[in-house]
């Protein structure tokens, strides 16, 4: 690929993101796309086929600078795990619009990589297992899914957020939303292994 070739894509990428996190597959317009990257429309099918195809680029292009920004290895504390992913999306909330507009798109039906990001998951799971000093168990992938939901959570729905904390996160007089994750997840998970299935 050359550098042009190259520098293209990446800015199709990224006016892409911009607009399928506005708009959705549905709503994403190519010409929008094009227009904002300031390439020919025909760009977008000679790169990457058409329009789902572009939007599945882009979430796993968004995935990918999600797992290399907030990674988690065996040992590492899971509370502070917890504040990194909650910065990660307060500082990018462009991601979990994606993730919405992914979930309406595809319900319940295969994702694009779907194994690959399944293994990505897996690996967070058995890193998480680690830490609590056991091994990987649907009960440990529980709790990495309350986990992850406990930091996205209020950043995916900021009017949520203001509505019950009655202000801005971040404004005078607002509770320190990530101190608030970090200390609850600490609290959550103190002394207390995942459960264990009964017999």
């Amino acid at each position: 690929m050359t550098p042009d070739t190259t520098h293209t894509k990446e800015r199709l990428l990224a006016a892409a993101k911009e607009e399928f996190a506005a708009y959705g597959i549905a709503g994403a317009r190519v010409d929008r796309i094009a227009g904002l990257a300031g390439v020919n429309k025909e760009r977008i099918y000679g790169y990457f086929g058409n329009k789902q195809k572009l939007f599945d680029a882009v979430v796993g292009r968004a995935l990918d600078e999600l797992a290399e920004a907030v990674p988690l290895k065996g040992g590492d504390d899971p509370a502070e795990y917890v504040g990194r992913v909650y910065d990660f999306h307060r500082d990018n909330p462009v991601l979990v619009r994606l993730f919405f507009w992914e979930g309406l798109h595809y319900r319940d039906g295969v994702l694009p990589n779907e194994e690959r990001r399944r293994g990505h998951y897996e690996e967070k799971i058995a890193a998480l297992a680690e830490s609590f000093g056991t091994e990987a168990s649907p009960q440990v992938a529980a709790c990495l899914l309350s986990l992850i939901g406990l930091a996205a959570w209020p950043n995916a729905v900021p009017q949520l957020a203001r509505l019950v904390i009655g202000t801005e996160a971040g404004a005078d007089g607002a509770p320190d939303l990530r101190a608030h994750v970090v200390a609850f997840a600490r609290q959550a998970l103190s002394g207390v292994q995942p459960a264990t299935p009964t017999a």
